[in-house]
């Protein structure tokens, strides 16, 4: 933490501020523990987390939890990137508790991340974990790398995939997949994201 503190003290000085008025005195402090809560994910153990909610069940059908809220940090510029993950697997035997899902989401977010390598990390995770049929990952985020610089887009949304197993060797599997995400009102994904994986773009 004390290493934190000072380079965030560095970093305002040669900022051209001065970190010992009154409303930056104790900004060093929170920036050091605002980063060591975003990037915790950095100390999670997987079975730590899945804590053995690995269950024998007969159900062979698809499993999807969608619109899973998550922020991280760009690794590139230290600012947030945020949205939703959707994910779909066909079990083989083992089922994973629902509320693992989540949590195996944030475990991953709460890194410096990029969001390509959030989305595989998530889908090889869970592959390797219950050796489902197939397991599908679905990202969308906003950057505010693109959002508040460069090229200052506010409206763009990053969207990435993961198809493995089935999802990726049986369309009829993955179109399952990306119909029912268009299910409970407004579509869980945007239409230009599903338009891109119906015309098989997005494996």
């Amino acid at each position: 933490m004390d290493r934190l503190r000072d380079a965030v003290k560095e970093q305002l000085a040669a900022l051209g501020e001065d970190p010992t008025r009154e409303g930056l005195l104790k900004t060093p402090d929170r920036v050091a523990k605002s980063l060591k809560t975003l990037t915790a994910g950095y100390h999670q153990d997987i079975d730590a987390v899945i804590n053995d909610a690995l269950f024998t069940v007969d159900y062979s059908e698809m499993v999807i939890v969608k619109d899973i809220d998550f922020y991280s940090l760009c690794e590139h510029h230290i600012l947030p990137f945020f949205g939703r993950c959707h994910i779909a697997y066909i079990p083989q035997g083992k089922v994973i508790g629902l509320s693992k899902l989540p949590r195996i989401v944030e475990m991953f977010s709460r890194r410096l991340q990029v969001q390509e390598r959030l989305t595989s990390q998530i889908a090889e995770t869970i592959d390797a974990t219950i050796n489902p049929q197939g397991v599908a990952v679905v990202v969308e985020g906003t950057h505010l790398c693109m959002a508040m610089r460069g090229v200052e887009k506010q409206n763009s949304k990053a969207i990435t995939s993961a198809m493995h197993g089935l999802f990726r060797s049986d369309a009829r599997t993955r179109m399952e997949f990306l119909n029912l995400l268009r299910l409970g009102g407004e579509p869980s994904m945007s239409r230009a994201a599903l338009r891109q994986h119906d015309e098989g773009l997005g494996d």
